[in-house]
């Protein structure tokens, strides 16, 4: 075996070298400069194909996650029209190749194994000659294709610590001269081992860079967890905005004319805004629940409308106590029966009007539509209307301020403090992001994910920024955060609007300058709400949208 693992050959000289010298050199610039993993791992095997003039050739990868295995990534013969793995799309059938066999004894009969087991070079001239190793798979493969398996060179690949983390193997090497097939030459081997070790190194280098994305990304995925954790609500917003981000920035990237027309992105940028999306809400991991989750306008730690209807019945109980002590006071005057059906028909006009007055107070706490200052005034007459005792035995209005505040919110259900409260997490978002040492590809992520609230006129916060200050991309996340907050369907104190409605709103938001017009219209026009509503809207909220009815758009 041993002499097969160094097979002479007589391709080329020095004339032939130096330009493949000269060519290996160019692969490794190429190599380091890559960044898709896909296409690193193509370019690896054809380069290591052309440098050594081969047929064919194999990229086997070690996972991190079992060792034992050797996984096919790519797979090419150019005799045999063969192009699998990377960026092909095209599939590999074939199982990985273990190291170790049942019995756990070394698999050394299978050469790529070999290789790896040996930290070694295995250089073969001729694989039906040879002795060493076990060819019956190649055999048969030949006998189906009708193709010749020659000549063999394999070269484990190691990374800067000595770990073999892949296999590169060679097949059929061509003479320069005649083309018949010939043995790899010391020359081939050489050359394929440089080429091995920058590969290695260039794919290492890659590994590393996406294991710490993953792991960054997986720490941002932890903080969304975390505010989901205190609030569902707030969890899928975290989860759904990012996906409508990059619907609405690809189709601005696609746009052919227009303002946004020559508006694009790179890979890097599109990384970026992604990680922007993630940790636009970041901030809220600060906020109180309570706030974040308010459903009701008197809710806390809990919904104290349950405390003011004890009141209300309270009042009823004082009322039916004071018509009684008054109809034991008729009899013993002796005054007319009439008298006594008198207290009685304005006992139950009384509870008629504390059961209405509670209803209003019930249907004013949902804060499910604006609120009408005739509606608030009466909230304020229904505090003075009753009377009741605190638990200091004190004769107090029927509703503290702080209820009459909550119940008489114009619009939602929070008040001017806690909507302070809710807005200030953009600013700890901001602070947050500020804090970090972005590397230079990530620099802008502050700067997107902090400007989801400003507006294109000004009146936005936290930094009131107009139009022209703000990103295309800053832009883009302040359509996706109100969209997704307008269909969301899990919100506690409204159900999701439907596709036309929230299309409406939008539209009104274009006019009064809350969102970017153009933008606006690339998103009726390429139908990017449809494509979202696919994925994360019930089918009742999908209705048949109008784009004609829809206000501002000048798609039509």
């Amino acid at each position: 075996m041993s002499s097969s693992l160094n097979a002479p050959s007589g391709q080329g000289g020095l004339d032939d070298l130096l330009p493949r010298l000269e060519e290996l050199n160019e692969i490794g610039i190429a190599l380091s400069r890559e960044k898709d993993l896909d296409r690193l791992l193509e370019a690896i095997l054809l380069a290591a194909k052309k440098i050594t003039r081969a047929e064919g050739g194999t990229l086997y990868r070690r996972h991190p996650e079992d060792e034992n295995l050797l996984h096919f990534e790519i797979i090419r013969n150019g005799v045999l029209g063969i192009a699998m793995g990377g960026t092909t799309g095209n599939p590999i059938p074939f199982d990985p190749i273990p190291l170790n066999n049942e019995d756990g004894s070394e698999n050394t009969s299978t050469v790529v194994a070999y290789s790896v087991l040996r930290d070694q070079t295995v250089n073969i001239a001729d694989a039906y000659t040879e002795k060493g190793f076990d060819f019956s798979g190649t055999k048969r493969f030949d006998s189906r294709t009708g193709y010749r398996s020659k000549s063999f060179l394999t070269v484990p690949l190691k990374n800067h610590e000595s770990e073999i983390i892949g296999v590169l193997q060679l097949i059929n090497a061509k003479d320069i001269v005649t083309g018949e097939i010939v043995a790899f030459s010391d020359a081939d081997r050489q050359l394929a081992e440089s080429l091995a070790s920058q590969a290695a190194v260039a794919l290492t280098n890659r590994l590393l860079i996406l294991q710490l994305e993953e792991l960054f990304e997986s720490f941002i995925n932890l903080i969304n967890e975390a505010i989901d954790d205190k609030s569902p609500y707030t969890g899928g917003h975290c989860k759904r905005v990012p996906v409508l981000t990059m619907l609405l920035a690809e189709a601005a990237h696609q746009a052919g004319g227009g303002a946004l027309g020559g508006w694009r992105m790179t890979d890097q940028d599109r990384y970026e805004l992604k990680i922007a999306g993630l940790l636009h809400d970041c901030g809220k991991v600060t906020t109180p629940v309570h706030v974040v989750d308010k459903a009701t306008k008197l809710q806390t730690l809990f919904d104290r409308v349950d405390l003011v209807d004890t009141r209300f019945e309270v009042a009823k109980r004082d009322a039916e106590i004071a018509m009684l002590r008054a109809r034991l006071d008729a009899r013993a005057a002796g005054t007319d029966p009439a008298v006594d059906a008198e207290l009685e028909r304005v006992f139950q006009d009384r509870l008629c009007a504390i059961d209405d007055d509670r209803k209003f107070v019930r249907a004013a706490n949902v804060g499910s539509e604006a609120m009408q200052t005739e509606d608030q005034q009466r909230i304020a007459g229904i505090s003075q209307k009753y009377r009741w005792r605190n638990p200091e035995g004190e004769d107090v209005d029927f509703l503290s301020p702080d209820e009459i505040e909550n119940l008489t919110i114009r619009a939602g259900t929070l008040t001017t403090k806690e909507r302070q409260v809710i807005n200030h997490h953009i600013e700890v978002t901001i602070k947050m992001l500020e804090a970090l040492p972005w590397p230079r590809h990530l620099r802008n992520v502050p700067e997107y994910a902090g400007g989801h609230h400003e507006r294109m006129d000004g009146k936005g916060y936290p930094r009131g920024l107009r139009r022209e200050q703000m990103s295309v991309q800053a832009r883009i996340m302040g359509i996706a955060d109100i969209f997704e907050a307008l269909t969301a369907k899990d919100r506690p104190y409204k159900k999701g609007k439907t596709l036309t409605e929230s299309l409406q709103i939008l539209g009104r938001f274009k006019l009064n300058g809350h969102i970017d017009p153009d933008l606006f219209d690339i998103f009726v026009r390429d139908r990017v709400y449809l494509r979202y509503a696919e994925q994360f809207l019930d089918p009742e909220q999908i209705d048949e949208v109008d784009v004609s009815r829809i206000p501002g758009y000048a798609g039509h």
